[in-house]
């Protein structure tokens, strides 16, 4: 019998914005992949969960550690995925691995909780009927142009992620 796999979103900035349901899953899982156990490794303390920490999953070395995680899976244990912030796979790592276990029939669990993209939307004043969330843009600022030139005849309300060190340079190409 397969495990499962639970995508747990975690606080974006303020430790108590955890759900019940993540904090139990987290406590109960028999392994925790992160993006980065460093930070990870301070959620879980802050809460006095003590379980064990894999390899971190991040951009860069994701498709390579995939197969190591559906090992765990496949000896059915309970695996539980979390970013540095957020929920994973947005914007962050995790697809690889989510589209494996697909693939496999490994069952998949996203517990909800803290996301940027919908405390950006809820809290913007836009129209919350219809929106497009577009990932970070392109770091070269010609393609990040037309990239956003693309975005604005998008008849819905867009967000996207900018990383602080190109924030005025994108909000200059904007205005």
């Amino acid at each position: 019998m397969p495990g499962v796999l639970y995508l747990c979103a975690t606080p974006i900035g303020n430790l108590k914005d955890i759900t019940l349901r993540a904090l139990e899953i987290l406590r109960e899982a028999d392994v925790i992949v992160a993006e980065d156990t460093r930070r990870t490794r301070k959620l879980l303390s802050h809460y006095g969960i003590t379980t064990p920490l894999s390899a971190s999953l991040y951009q860069g070395v994701e498709e390579e550690r995939v197969e190591g995680v559906l090992a765990l899976l496949r000896a059915g244990k309970k695996v539980a995925l979390v970013s540095d912030a957020g929920t994973p796979l947005i914007s962050d790592p995790g697809f690889p691995l989510v589209r494996a276990c697909i693939r496999e029939g490994i069952p998949v669990v996203p517990i909800p909780g803290p996301s940027a993209v919908l405390a950006a939307l809820v809290g913007s004043g836009l129209p919350t009927d219809r929106f497009l969330f577009a990932g970070y843009p392109p770091r070269k600022k010609g393609e990040r142009r037309r990239w956003l030139s693309e975005l604005l005849s998008i008849p819905a309300t867009v967000i996207f992620f900018e990383s602080p060190h190109r924030l005025i340079s994108t909000l200059e190409l904007l205005a």
